[in-house]
């Protein structure tokens, strides 16, 4: 047995316990807690204790999901409703009436009342198996002789009432010790696949949650597109339209002074030259705004170190990408210009020296990364600076996840479900 397997086996242990004692307490309290406020709402003080207990379950059962993520790789999804939060005693009704018609509250009282009981025991199972080593050899040791004079005691089929079978009972606790080293992730991870055969949402539910959120995105595509386009009507109104009138009026002006004052027609002339250079420049940058050229012609992976070379910070591009294998045009555009707001606010307000870039394709797919050792701090959601990268991708059924302390370093992951072709 290797190192790694035994750390596995003994950290499986470790946060079996640690989820198995959660489910044991925290579970069984939870539940009656929702319970009996559920049971007195017909007396009124139930419909203001409700919604704080089913908020708490939701809690609950999101740390879990989480767990279950982070230390078996199983993904539980969820499908919860809005609920109501304004303030008021009306308001309390409508959030008591919301939550109790979710059908995500029932799934997660259902999945208490296993956690409690079959979920807890298989939890705890990885534990169980490592403390019977320690339990083997206390028998061994001579703890076995008061018991002997008890009547013996039994440590699973082995009866306890001599030195001969407390060394035994030590054999097998360091058997099942062995044991315990390769298979308690795996029945870490049975625990996390029961919580979510209990836990996650019916397929119907999932469809519900997945036609909100494309209604949402929609919405915000279209308000979106309509900003996009205004911002185009207004540069080429006030940039390249407005120096293409004054050349021709230049242009005029000259043809009339060509033969009467051609100094001041070459100056004129001059002055033309340098207006079609910097409309021609203009037109360039709004053109790189709205599909950036190197994006269209060489791909995602170069147009983002193009990117990062017109960085003021140091920025390293990390590429691992099938070759020559590209998502479809909206889907880099829309990774490009999201990746590019995420640096610009990184170089804006990180205060960093260094930044990175990683770009992948995994289990259908495309991943990007940012990370800075800036101070921190960034958040996403209504309100924060990341917003729109979140609205950008949500079109595309794409997330962003942020990891930001205060303090630094930041890291922000884009991911969009596609196809390379």
């Amino acid at each position: 047995m290797n190192a790694t397997r035994a750390r596995e086996g003994l950290t499986a242990g470790v946060r079996g316990l640690a989820v198995g004692s959660s489910a044991l307490t925290t579970s069984i309290v939870l539940f009656v807690l929702a319970v009996v406020s559920i049971a007195v709402i017909p007396l009124g003080v139930g419909v203001f204790t409700t919604p704080s207990a089913l908020l708490k379950v939701r809690a609950h059962a999101d740390t879990r999901r989480k767990l279950a993520q982070k230390w078996s790789g199983v993904r539980i999804g969820s499908a919860y409703r809005p609920i109501p939060c304004r303030p008021g005693p009306l308001e309390e009704v409508r959030r008591c009436a919301a939550l109790l018609r979710d059908p995500a509250t029932w799934h997660d009282l259902r999945w208490l009342l296993v956690d409690m009981t079959a979920g807890g025991v298989l939890a705890l199972l990885p534990a169980t198996l490592l403390a019977y080593l320690g339990y083997g050899w206390v028998l061994a040791l001579g703890v076995w002789r008061p018991i002997a004079d008890a009547g013996g005691d039994w440590f699973l089929f082995i009866h306890i009432t001599s030195q001969g079978s407390a060394f035994a009972a030590a054999a097998l606790g360091t058997a099942m010790f062995v044991l315990g080293l390769f298979v308690n992730p795996a029945l870490l991870r049975a625990h996390f696949r029961l919580v979510g055969a209990v836990l996650a949402p019916s397929r119907e539910a999932e469809l519900a949650q997945r036609v909100d959120r494309l209604t949402e995105t929609r919405h915000d595509a279209v308000d979106t597109s309509a900003a996009e386009l205004r911002r185009i009507e207004r540069d080429l109104h006030d940039g390249a339209q407005a120096r293409l009138v004054a050349m021709g009026m230049n242009l005029g002006t000259i043809e009339a002074l060509v033969e009467t004052d051609p100094a001041q027609a070459k100056k004129l002339l001059a002055m033309a030259r340098a207006s079609s250079a910097e409309a021609l420049t203009e037109l360039r940058d709004l053109v790189r705004g709205i599909h950036p050229p190197v994006l269209a012609e060489r791909g995602l992976a170069d147009a983002i170190r193009a990117l990062a070379l017109r960085l003021p910070v140091p920025t390293e591009v990390s590429v691992d990408l099938p070759e020559r294998a590209r998502a479809e045009a909206p889907v880099e555009s829309a990774a490009y210009f999201a990746v590019s707001e995420v640096l610009t606010n990184a170089v804006k307000h990180a205060a960093a020296d260094s930044i990175w870039v990683d770009l992948s394709y995994a289990a259908g797919a495309l991943r990007v990364s940012v990370g800075d050792n800036g101070r921190g701090g960034a958040t996403s959601g209504a309100g924060g600076g990341l917003s729109g990268v979140e609205r950008r991708l949500g079109t595309f059924d794409g997330v962003l996840a942020v990891s930001s302390p205060a303090g630094g370093p930041t890291l922000v992951t884009l991911e969009i479900p596609c196809a390379l072709s």
